[in-house]
Protein backbone atom coordinates (compact mmCIF):
# COMPACT_ATOMS: atom_id res chain seq x y z
CA UNK A 1 0.00 0.00 0.00
CA UNK A 2 1.69 3.35 -1.05
CA UNK A 3 0.70 6.88 0.41
CA UNK A 4 1.21 10.16 -0.67
CA UNK A 5 1.20 11.31 2.71
CA UNK A 6 3.08 10.42 5.98
CA UNK A 7 1.69 8.32 8.94
CA UNK A 8 2.88 8.38 12.15
CA UNK A 9 1.82 5.24 14.81
CA UNK A 10 2.47 5.13 18.42
CA UNK A 11 2.98 2.22 19.89
CA UNK A 12 4.37 0.30 17.42
CA UNK A 13 6.00 -2.30 19.15
CA UNK A 14 2.99 -3.70 20.82
CA UNK A 15 1.16 -6.06 20.30
CA UNK A 16 -0.87 -4.84 17.50
CA UNK A 17 1.68 -1.72 16.62
CA UNK A 18 3.36 -5.38 15.17
CA UNK A 19 1.27 -6.52 13.28
CA UNK A 20 0.70 -3.35 11.42
CA UNK A 21 4.45 -2.80 11.17
CA UNK A 22 4.97 -6.30 9.99
CA UNK A 23 1.73 -5.70 7.44
CA UNK A 24 2.70 -2.14 6.01
CA UNK A 25 5.97 -1.04 5.59
CA UNK A 26 5.73 2.31 3.18
CA UNK A 27 8.46 4.65 3.72
CA UNK A 28 5.65 7.08 4.68
CA UNK A 29 4.38 5.29 7.72
CA UNK A 30 6.45 5.86 10.78
CA UNK A 31 6.76 3.87 13.48
CA UNK A 32 8.74 5.45 16.47
CA UNK A 33 10.23 3.99 19.24
CA UNK A 34 9.78 5.37 23.13
CA UNK A 35 13.15 7.14 22.90
CA UNK A 36 11.85 8.73 19.30
CA UNK A 37 8.34 10.04 20.80
CA UNK A 38 7.17 9.61 24.46
CA UNK A 39 3.71 10.53 24.71
CA UNK A 40 4.75 11.60 28.48
CA UNK A 41 6.90 14.27 27.23
CA UNK A 42 4.87 17.11 25.23
CA UNK A 43 7.95 18.49 24.17
CA UNK A 44 9.31 15.02 22.73
CA UNK A 45 6.04 14.61 20.52
CA UNK A 46 5.97 18.00 19.48
CA UNK A 47 9.43 17.58 18.36
CA UNK A 48 8.96 14.44 16.13
CA UNK A 49 5.79 15.57 14.95
CA UNK A 50 7.89 18.49 13.43
CA UNK A 51 10.64 16.74 11.95
CA UNK A 52 8.40 13.96 10.22
CA UNK A 53 5.31 16.44 9.53
CA UNK A 54 2.31 13.41 8.94
CA UNK A 55 -1.04 14.07 7.68
CA UNK A 56 -2.17 11.18 10.07
CA UNK A 57 -1.45 9.88 13.68
CA UNK A 58 -2.98 6.76 14.64
CA UNK A 59 -2.41 6.76 18.43
CA UNK A 60 -2.08 3.29 19.88
CA UNK A 61 0.47 3.70 22.55
CA UNK A 62 -0.48 3.04 26.29
CA UNK A 63 -0.95 0.46 29.20
CA UNK A 64 -3.41 -2.58 28.74
CA UNK A 65 -3.00 -6.12 29.77
CA UNK A 66 -2.72 -6.81 32.34
CA UNK A 67 -5.77 -5.66 33.31
CA UNK A 68 -4.93 -6.08 36.78
CA UNK A 69 -2.01 -2.92 36.40
CA UNK A 70 -5.03 -0.76 36.24
CA UNK A 71 -5.57 -1.09 39.63
CA UNK A 72 -2.36 -1.93 41.23
CA UNK A 73 -0.82 0.55 39.18
CA UNK A 74 -3.17 3.59 38.57
CA UNK A 75 -0.29 6.22 38.16
CA UNK A 76 0.73 4.32 35.04
CA UNK A 77 -2.63 4.05 33.80
CA UNK A 78 -3.50 7.56 34.17
CA UNK A 79 -0.10 8.47 32.94
CA UNK A 80 -0.11 6.52 30.09
CA UNK A 81 -3.71 6.40 28.86
CA UNK A 82 -5.07 9.20 29.77
CA UNK A 83 -2.55 12.12 30.42
CA UNK A 84 -0.66 10.69 27.76
CA UNK A 85 -3.29 10.64 25.20
CA UNK A 86 -4.25 14.27 25.92
CA UNK A 87 -0.75 15.08 24.77
CA UNK A 88 -0.72 13.61 21.78
CA UNK A 89 -4.15 16.28 20.94
CA UNK A 90 -2.60 19.21 22.08
CA UNK A 91 0.64 18.68 19.83
CA UNK A 92 -2.19 17.15 16.80
CA UNK A 93 -4.30 20.22 17.58
CA UNK A 94 -1.68 22.17 17.30
CA UNK A 95 0.20 21.21 14.41
CA UNK A 96 -3.64 20.80 12.31
CA UNK A 97 -2.46 16.46 12.38
CA UNK A 98 -5.70 14.17 11.76
CA UNK A 99 -6.03 11.82 15.29
CA UNK A 100 -6.69 8.32 15.16
CA UNK A 101 -7.29 7.12 18.76
CA UNK A 102 -7.79 3.49 19.89
CA UNK A 103 -10.14 3.42 22.76
CA UNK A 104 -12.18 -0.09 23.96
CA UNK A 105 -15.49 -1.11 23.91
CA UNK A 106 -15.33 -2.15 27.85
CA UNK A 107 -16.64 1.62 27.83
CA UNK A 108 -20.30 0.39 27.30
CA UNK A 109 -22.75 -0.23 30.50
CA UNK A 110 -22.40 -3.85 31.02
CA UNK A 111 -25.61 -6.86 30.46
CA UNK A 112 -27.66 -4.36 27.86
CA UNK A 113 -25.46 -5.19 24.49
CA UNK A 114 -25.65 -3.99 20.56
CA UNK A 115 -24.69 -0.62 21.92
CA UNK A 116 -24.42 2.11 19.05
CA UNK A 117 -22.00 4.67 18.72
CA UNK A 118 -24.53 7.42 20.49
CA UNK A 119 -25.16 5.36 23.31
CA UNK A 120 -24.43 6.04 27.33
CA UNK A 121 -21.26 4.98 28.46
CA UNK A 122 -20.53 3.64 32.15
CA UNK A 123 -17.13 2.02 31.71
CA UNK A 124 -16.97 -1.49 34.17
CA UNK A 125 -13.50 -0.91 35.30
CA UNK A 126 -10.22 0.80 35.66
CA UNK A 127 -8.66 0.39 32.48
CA UNK A 128 -12.18 1.48 30.42
CA UNK A 129 -12.03 4.42 32.52
CA UNK A 130 -8.60 5.06 31.60
CA UNK A 131 -9.33 4.53 27.98
CA UNK A 132 -12.48 7.13 28.24
CA UNK A 133 -10.28 9.68 29.63
CA UNK A 134 -8.62 9.26 26.43
CA UNK A 135 -11.56 9.69 24.76
CA UNK A 136 -12.51 13.15 26.28
CA UNK A 137 -9.53 14.57 25.36
CA UNK A 138 -9.59 13.48 21.82
CA UNK A 139 -13.30 13.99 21.34
CA UNK A 140 -12.22 18.05 22.09
CA UNK A 141 -10.27 18.03 19.00
CA UNK A 142 -12.82 17.56 15.85
CA UNK A 143 -10.20 16.26 13.58
CA UNK A 144 -10.06 12.86 15.33
CA UNK A 145 -11.48 9.83 15.26
CA UNK A 146 -12.36 7.48 17.78
CA UNK A 147 -12.15 3.74 17.21
CA UNK A 148 -14.01 1.52 20.19
CA UNK A 149 -12.38 -1.50 19.64
CA UNK A 150 -12.53 -5.28 20.74
CA UNK A 151 -9.20 -7.06 19.51
CA UNK A 152 -6.65 -9.62 20.25
CA UNK A 153 -4.05 -11.73 18.50
CA UNK A 154 -4.32 -14.34 16.76
CA UNK A 155 -3.89 -17.37 17.78
CA UNK A 156 -6.03 -16.79 20.96
CA UNK A 157 -4.15 -16.40 23.79
CA UNK A 158 -5.63 -17.54 26.86
CA UNK A 159 -6.70 -21.60 28.02
CA UNK A 160 -9.72 -20.62 29.25
CA UNK A 161 -12.48 -18.00 27.61
CA UNK A 162 -16.13 -16.93 29.02
CA UNK A 163 -19.27 -19.00 27.30
CA UNK A 164 -21.39 -16.96 28.97
CA UNK A 165 -20.59 -13.43 27.76
CA UNK A 166 -21.02 -11.18 24.71
CA UNK A 167 -18.65 -9.50 23.06
CA UNK A 168 -16.99 -8.69 19.37
CA UNK A 169 -13.48 -9.93 19.36
CA UNK A 170 -11.94 -9.38 16.20
CA UNK A 171 -8.28 -10.80 15.93
CA UNK A 172 -5.29 -7.79 14.71
CA UNK A 173 -4.67 -9.51 11.45
CA UNK A 174 -8.15 -9.26 10.59
CA UNK A 175 -8.34 -4.88 11.53
CA UNK A 176 -4.78 -4.59 9.96
CA UNK A 177 -6.98 -5.28 6.91
CA UNK A 178 -9.77 -2.65 6.90
CA UNK A 179 -7.58 -0.11 9.13
CA UNK A 180 -6.95 2.14 6.41
CA UNK A 181 -10.17 2.29 5.02
CA UNK A 182 -11.15 3.98 8.09
CA UNK A 183 -8.45 6.80 8.68
CA UNK A 184 -10.82 9.33 6.84
CA UNK A 185 -13.79 9.14 8.89
CA UNK A 186 -14.24 11.13 12.36
CA UNK A 187 -16.47 10.97 15.16
CA UNK A 188 -16.93 7.52 16.80
CA UNK A 189 -17.21 4.60 15.66
CA UNK A 190 -17.15 0.85 16.87
CA UNK A 191 -14.73 -1.57 15.67
CA UNK A 192 -14.86 -5.53 15.99
CA UNK A 193 -16.30 -8.61 14.88
CA UNK A 194 -19.82 -10.51 14.89
CA UNK A 195 -21.65 -10.82 18.86
CA UNK A 196 -20.52 -13.64 19.73
CA UNK A 197 -19.32 -15.44 23.26
CA UNK A 198 -15.28 -15.25 23.66
CA UNK A 199 -15.80 -18.99 23.81
CA UNK A 200 -17.07 -19.40 20.47
CA UNK A 201 -14.49 -17.22 18.90
CA UNK A 202 -12.02 -18.72 20.41
CA UNK A 203 -12.65 -22.49 19.51
CA UNK A 204 -12.68 -21.74 15.70
CA UNK A 205 -8.86 -21.75 16.15
CA UNK A 206 -7.94 -22.94 19.46
CA UNK A 207 -9.67 -25.94 19.83
CA UNK A 208 -7.90 -26.82 23.35
CA UNK A 209 -9.65 -23.51 25.02
CA UNK A 210 -11.66 -24.36 28.06
CA UNK A 211 -14.90 -23.05 29.03
CA UNK A 212 -15.98 -21.07 31.76
CA UNK A 213 -18.43 -18.73 33.09
CA UNK A 214 -19.16 -16.13 35.13
CA UNK A 215 -21.58 -16.28 37.90
CA UNK A 216 -24.46 -13.80 37.82
CA UNK A 217 -23.61 -12.37 41.32
CA UNK A 218 -20.07 -12.29 40.66
CA UNK A 219 -17.82 -9.06 41.62
CA UNK A 220 -16.04 -9.77 38.68
CA UNK A 221 -15.10 -6.63 36.56
CA UNK A 222 -15.11 -8.67 33.47
CA UNK A 223 -18.17 -7.29 31.03
CA UNK A 224 -21.00 -9.27 30.61
CA UNK A 225 -22.12 -7.96 27.91
CA UNK A 226 -20.64 -4.09 25.94
CA UNK A 227 -21.79 -5.91 22.13
CA UNK A 228 -21.56 -3.47 19.67
CA UNK A 229 -24.10 -2.04 16.65
CA UNK A 230 -21.59 -2.34 14.04
CA UNK A 231 -23.84 -1.14 11.28
CA UNK A 232 -21.68 2.15 10.66
CA UNK A 233 -18.52 0.31 10.21
CA UNK A 234 -19.96 -2.32 7.81
CA UNK A 235 -21.73 0.35 5.81
CA UNK A 236 -17.93 1.72 5.21
CA UNK A 237 -16.23 -1.25 4.90
CA UNK A 238 -18.91 -2.96 2.22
Amino acid sequence: MKFSYNIVITGGSGRFGSVLKKKYKSKNIFYPSKKDLNITCIQSIEKYLKKIKPKILIHLAGLSRPMKDHDKKIWDSISLNIIGTSNIVKICSKLNIKLVYFSTSYIYPNKKGNHKEVDPILPVNNYAWSKLGGECAVHMYKNSLILRVCMTEKPFVHKKAYANVKTNFIYHDDIAKILFKLVNQKGILNLGGKTQSPFNFAKNYSLNVKKIYIKKKSKTNYPINCSMNLYKLRKIIK
